[in-house]
């Protein structure tokens, strides 16, 4: 376990203790629209459609949400943000990039909004936001 991943429920407690942190969904817009997204999550997609490509623009997206270009030194009291995806593997990825920028205060979940793929290739059975119950809304 890398040391920014955070479990669902621990996301959701860090959410509920600190106001400053900020839930961002990295998936797709159809995805965080028709699938249905944490409450209160705000969405910077990471890829999307139509081509699929990561957004050359996610860093500089993230630090608008966080007011500023937010550049954080190790110590300083900065926003903690936390992304979500469909099973952790690109908030995994996104977090790497957001650290490479320079936050420090980064965090994904670790099984994401839906988790994996459970022996009847479902998703929601076996982990992830949902399955745990948290707070979640649909389009």
């Amino acid at each position: 376990m890398d040391k920014f991943e955070i479990s669902a429920q621990q996301a959701y407690d860090m959410l509920q203790s600190n106001p400053r942190a900020i839930l961002i969904d990295i998936r797709s817009t159809m995805e965080f629209l028709f699938v249905g997204h944490p409450v209160g999550a705000v969405h910077i997609p990471w890829i999307d459609e139509p081509d699929w490509d990561i957004n050359p623009h996610f860093v500089a997206e993230v630090r608008k949400l966080l007011l500023g270009g937010a550049v954080c030194e190790e110590g300083d009291n900065c926003a903690a943000v936390i992304l979500i995806c469909r099973s952790g593997k690109r908030s995994k990825q996104a977090g790497q990039c957001l650290l490479e920028a320079g936050l420090t205060n980064v965090y994904h979940v670790d099984e994401g909004f839906e988790g994996e793929l459970d022996n009847k290739h479902q998703r929601s059975s076996s982990g992830g936001w949902r399955f745990h119950g948290l707070p979640w809304e649909q389009c």
